[in-house]
């Protein structure tokens, strides 16, 4: 798993296929998707874009992946969108134009992370600026190398915060801390986003593939119904009312004692052995 730092084999360019731009493997239930431009600091063109949100897409229905690990090779993790590998304009720019463009880019690119069914991982291996820091806290678990950074990078081009900024780090850190970041555009070091409640564990450069793939592993042999209705339940409740969140609480547990996975958590239980989850 490509999160040491190390740089592909071959340079892809923002021409290369996607396919060479954003990697793609599935092994013993976790699907890897790395972005694999490093001499662009992983900067994501349009055809990333995509192809990430398909890859998520087909994460979230393939009963074969139990959970999801977005990793990058090189020195950064994503340093943001790349304007200059963004398709030209057919016409003159109009209104509602620019709207419409952050609403089907860099909105869908998150949503298909906090919406994916499966638990995501993000293993960030070095900077992580403008949408990159935002691909990162819409994951649901953040792993960062000590020597990685999150920078709001928007300030810094007198641009406001886009790829969901605004709706993510004031859930994540409070109003005030958000403002910190966006207002000023500081690096913040991993170690200090761990303190802030925006990573979950930072590491030395050299340890992160091995935390990475010990709790992807774990996350993969976990009942995976179950984690991805308890995703659902968490990500909805910071939108809505005690009610809302009683109700839907219910319906979860619902649904998920329809599945083989609760069986097999309480047989096991009760039989004081360990549980064989398998996703269903």
């Amino acid at each position: 798993m490509p999160v040491s730092g190390r740089r592909a084999d071959v340079t892809p360019s923002a021409s290369a296929p996607p396919e060479a731009t954003v990697l793609h493997a599935l092994a013993g239930g976790v699907s890897r998707i790395t972005l694999n431009r490093p001499e662009a600091m992983n900067a994501v063109t349009w055809a990333q874009r995509e192809r990430i949100i398909d890859l998520l897409a087909e994460a979230s229905a393939d009963p074969a992946v139990r959970a999801v690990v977005l990793t990058a090779t090189g020195r950064g993790f994503c340093a943001g969108a790349d304007l200059r590998a963004t398709p030209a304009p057919a016409r003159e720019r109009a209104p509602g134009d620019v709207a419409r463009t952050i609403r089907l880019g860099a909105q869908r690119l998150i949503a298909a992370v906090l919406d994916c069914e499966k638990p995501v991982i993000a293993a960030v291996n070095g900077t992580a600026a403008g949408i990159g820091a935002h691909l990162a806290f819409a994951c649901d678990l953040v792993l960062a190398a000590d020597t990685a950074t999150f920078v709001e990078v928007f300030v810094q081009r007198g641009l406001v915060p886009d790829g969901g900024g605004a709706y993510l780090l004031p859930r994540l850190v409070g109003p005030q801390r958000a403002k910190e970041l966006m207002f000023f555009g500081d690096a913040l070091p991993a170690a200090d986003a761990e303190r802030m409640g925006l990573v979950n564990r930072t590491v030395p450069a050299g340890e992160l593939a091995a935390l990475t793939e010990e709790w992807a592993d774990r996350l993969a042999q976990g009942p995976t119904r179950a984690v991805a209705l308890a995703k659902q339940l968490v990500n909805a409740s910071l939108d809505g009312d005690r009610a809302t969140a009683f109700a839907a609480e219910a319906a979860a547990q619902e649904i998920n004692m329809t599945t083989r996975d609760a069986d097999e958590g309480v047989a096991s239980f009760v039989e004081r052995r360990p549980a064989a989850y398998r996703g269903r």
